[in-house]
């Protein structure tokens, strides 16, 4: 043991660093969004101090993956299995209850800071040839806080290696609007046609969205518990857009763009310390795309693949 004479200084003791290690803090007029080291993710975005997305602690990773991005692949692989000029490919199972393999290879990977300002962050990672996906492509994803507050997010897929690379890109965020209780919020999706799954969340069929899953007129969140990817978006100026709005005229809206022809919706009841959560996640394609082909694209060699999406503020009464 060292021994330290009376009055003795020592160094303090490090910060003890997050779950999802490195945090990307950007700031613009009243926006402020929290990026992670870990799976590129969105922690938080809010404007003066009303928070627009879901957040967790310190000591927590994202749970129900809140706000994290996702690649080579979104959403599920069933048996984690698909083929590659005839020869079976095997991916790990993530989700072990459905046996599915899900939301990509960088869900537990660290991304590299590749350019920083007080407003922007853009990050990367690689996907290595593994077992059940042999090819080397590289995601950065660049978030921003535009000019209007707004926050932009762009993902950006490229090919580093010498086969062409069948992919999906996603993000998984989950809005709120401040305090606001989850059941006072209704949402609005833009989507005409809803995929039709099993028990295992795999799509087997298409129909025209109805009931719970008709958003086209929004709906109250209050007693909805769904797990739906939806499609045919309909797209105004190149752009999606689907509102969480509370009854003083707040919301908060998520756009996408003409590359994602998907939009999952995801209403959660077991979201830690909410009653209901919502996620709503543009997607280029939905879950199993490697096995439909609905959906799914192959970059060549060399080349890169770009979506984009965000998210906007409106307040309401109270807060104009």
């Amino acid at each position: 043991m060292t021994a330290f004479s009376k009055g003795e200084a020592t160094a303090p003791a490090p910060a003890r660093p997050c779950a999802t290690g490195r945090q990307f803090e950007l700031r613009r007029g009243d926006a402020v969004a929290v990026v992670t080291e870990l799976a590129a993710g969105l922690r938080s975005f809010s404007r003066g101090g009303v928070l627009l997305t879901e957040t967790y602690g310190d000591d927590e990773i994202a749970p129900g993956g809140a706000g994290i991005t996702l690649a080579p692949w979104a959403n599920r692989v069933e048996d984690g299995q698909w083929f590659l000029d005839g020869k079976k490919q095997q991916l790990d199972i993530t989700e072990v209850s459905r046996n599915n393999a899900s939301h990509g290879l960088l869900r537990n990977a660290g991304y590299v800071p590749v350019g920083e300002s007080p407003h922007a962050v853009a990050l990367e990672a690689t996907v290595f040839p593994q077992h059940g996906y042999p090819f080397l492509v590289r995601h950065r994803v660049e978030y921003q806080l535009s000019e209007d507050l707004g926050l932009q997010v762009r993902q950006i897929l490229t090919n580093d290696g010498a086969a062409a690379a069948p992919f999906v890109l996603g993000a998984h965020p989950y809005l709120r609007v401040g305090d606001t209780p989850p059941g006072d919020l209704q949402l609005t999706v833009s989507a005409g046609t809803r995929l039709v799954t099993d028990e295992r969340l795999i799509p087997r069929s298409a129909t025209p969205v109805d009931g719970d899953v008709d958003f086209r007129a929004g709906r109250q969140i209050a007693d909805l518990a769904v797990d739906v990817a939806l499609t045919d978006l309909r797209f105004e100026d190149g752009v999606a857009r689907h509102t969480l709005a509370a009854g003083d005229g707040s919301s908060v809206s998520l756009w996408q763009d003409e590359s994602c022809q998907y939009v999952h919706v995801f209403v959660s009841t077991v979201y830690p310390g909410r009653t209901r959560a919502v996620a709503v996640e543009p997607m280029t394609g939905p879950a199993n795309a490697f096995n439909s082909g609905e959906g799914l694209r192959w970059l060549a060699p060399g080349e890169s693949f770009s979506m984009e999406w965000g998210i906007d503020y409106t307040p309401g009464t109270a807060g104009q």
